[in-house]
């Protein structure tokens, strides 16, 4: 078992900043970037900014720590002279008191947490329950570019997005599908396509990216096998020898992965602008 340290703790929030700046650029390089996705290094903190989707996940400052107080204004300046809004991502490991002080005196507050589960691939592969792993009644296919509109379509539906948006969804997830390092799944229920999820592979780690199970086939077993089948592959196809993924703290998708074996690593604070 790995003991958690602020080593590893920074180890696995670079692990989500890897997988984000890969995602961003691919998105960014689609012809004419229709997206808007600019991002910029402000010491060892990145800035991630899509000007079409608004949304906190993609215009969001990731990796932040005491070192960057004096880019704290460039930062602002960023989002501003985009007409972003922008938020701060800190984990308990670089959330000194002068930071988040600083971030205080500027307007800013802590306006929620998300949380980062994390194993390494031995133990997690000799905790994961039996029942867990993928069975003829779940089956979990690993998809390609074919399979675009049934991602598409499964990650609208399972997000709550409307389905009148799949085409967007499937424009930003096209050009990870063929990417280096990514790996798209769905899952099926009695042969019914139920949910749908992604991993990211960068060295030594595997980032579960993304998850989302249709609300007709939640607590059967889809989002359980997606986890599963992801750890498995981690382990014995890519030779990862971690594995972190997010949720948020305490939801259905926490506590399916603490039953797979991974343990809570910290819950990092989002500081939005008042």
């Amino acid at each position: 078992m790995i003991l958690l340290s602020q080593e590893l703790a920074s180890d696995l929030e670079q692990a989500e900043i890897d997988y984000m700046i890969d995602r961003m650029t691919a998105v960014q390089e689609r012809p004419g970037n229709p997206m808007g996705v600019e991002m910029r290094a402000f010491g060892g903190a990145t800035a991630f900014y899509s000007k079409a989707m608004p949304w906190p996940q993609f215009n969001t400052v990731k990796g932040l720590s005491a070192d960057e107080m004096d880019c704290l204004d460039d930062i602002i300046h960023f989002y501003k002279e985009r007409n972003g809004t922008g938020q701060f991502e800190i984990i308990p490991s670089k959330a000194s008191g002068e930071l988040l002080q600083a971030l205080h005196d500027k307007g800013w507050y802590a306006s929620g947490f998300h949380a980062t589960l994390f194993s390494d691939t031995s133990s997690v592969l000799a905790s994961l329950p039996a029942s867990f792993a993928p069975e003829d009644i779940i089956e979990v296919r690993q998809l390609s570019g074919e399979d675009i509109d049934l991602y598409a379509a499964l990650h609208c539906l399972g997000t709550g997005l409307p389905i009148s948006g799949k085409h967007h969804v499937a424009e930003n997830n096209i050009v990870l599908m063929e990417r280096p390092g990514w790996h798209f799944y769905a899952a099926f229920v009695q042969g019914v396509p139920a949910g749908a999820a992604v991993m990211h592979v960068r060295g030594a780690a595997a980032s579960f990216t993304f998850a989302a199970v249709l609300p007709e086939f939640r607590r059967r077993g889809a989002h359980a096998a997606l986890l599963a089948r992801r750890i498995q592959d981690a382990s014995a196809s890519h030779g990862c020898r971690l594995v972190v993924s997010q949720a948020a703290y305490a939801s259905a998708s926490f506590r399916n992965m603490e039953r797979c074996g991974l343990r809570l690593a910290y819950t990092r604070a989002a500081w939005k602008q008042a």
